[in-house]
């Protein structure tokens, strides 16, 4: 009989959302989660525009699902997103996730995204993408960074930059991530692979609009990740 995600497992997994300028598109990110059951930490990236009044108009809807800090400047999506995790273990957790904010991840993938934490079957989760969807300068972009990925990290994945992963409590305790923007997510498959963290790989809907299109990895973002990666060689 296949397993289905419990209330307690909703309650035991916060969700972190980390979140630069995103007022036009975070709203409805948040609402979905909070109507699914789950509990979020928002970490608001210095944002320059009113992303702080919306999350806290989306928190007044939901005050026992959202809680949020903030940045004073913007410090990156892989400062952003290891603030939320820290919160997230400070909170009574056993599964953290991240998304992006800006619509581009669908709530309704989450119960499919923690069930194999919730399960035992892994102890990360990587959501992957379809490629056949993806833009194509995004589809080259995620094709380079998979195989430096590959070379730099040893480690061979579907989707190395998805911004929809998950990860166990305990998990979380052992791996350590230092990379301040796009980095994180290979760093994140890094992390797990050098601490010998079984990981699964579940396929996740991606919705594309213009906005989420000129955002994430494109070749040039690819690029300065690989130059990051040599740097963090020596």
């Amino acid at each position: 009989m296949e397993y289905k995600i419990t209330k307690e497992d909703k309650d035991a997994t916060y969700v972190v959302l980390p979140a630069y300028n995103e007022a036009t598109r975070i709203q409805p990110v948040i609402e979905a989660i909070a109507e699914k059951g789950y509990n979020m930490v928002i970490v608001n990236d210095g944002s320059s525009d009113n992303t702080l009044d919306v999350i806290l108009e989306s928190k007044r809807k939901y005050p026992d699902n959202v809680h949020v800090f903030s940045l004073l400047i913007n410090r990156g999506v892989g400062v952003a997103t290891q603030t939320g995790f820290d919160a997230a273990l400070k909170f009574n957790s056993k599964y953290i996730v991240s998304m992006d904010s800006d619509g581009q991840h669908s709530a309704d993938d989450l119960d499919a995204v923690i069930k194999p934490l919730v399960t035992g079957e892994a102890q990360a989760v990587i959501g992957v993408r379809p490629l056949k969807d993806m833009p194509r300068s995004r589809n080259y972009a995620n094709a380079i960074m998979n195989l430096l990925t590959r070379i730099f990290y040893r480690v061979n994945v579907s989707d190395s930059q998805t911004g929809f992963r998950a990860i166990t409590r305990e998990a979380l305790d052992k791996i350590s991530i230092n990379a301040t923007g796009y980095l994180i997510s290979s760093e994140f498959i890094r992390e797990i692979n050098d601490n010998n963290i079984p990981f699964a790989e579940v396929p996740i809907e991606t919705i594309y609009t213009p906005e989420t299109q000129a955002k994430g990895t494109n070749v040039s973002v690819a690029i300065k990740i690989l130059l990051q990666m040599i740097k963090h060689q020596f």
